[in-house]
C-alpha cells in the first residue's frame, strides 16, 4: 500500500471524525457561558482611538 492510499484511507476516516471534532469544540469555546464579555471588548478595539471626541 503506498503512502498515496494510506493517508486517503486516513482521510476518509479518522480525519473525518478528529476534522469535525474539533469544529465542535471551537464551536463550544465560542459559545461558552461568560465569553460575552471578552468578544464585545474585542469588538471595540478598533474604536479605542475614538474616544477623544474626534
Amino acid at each position: 500500500m503506498s503512502f498515496y492510499e494510506t493517508a486517503r484511507h486516513f482521510a476518509d476516516s479518522y480525519g473525518l471524525i478528529f476534522l469535525a471534532g474539533v469544529f465542535v469544540l471551537l464551536c463550544a469555546w465560542v459559545f461558552r457561558p461568560g465569553s460575552r464579555r471578552h468578544y464585545d471588548d474585542a469588538a471595540m478595539l478598533p474604536f479605542e482611538d475614538d474616544k477623544d471626541g474626534e
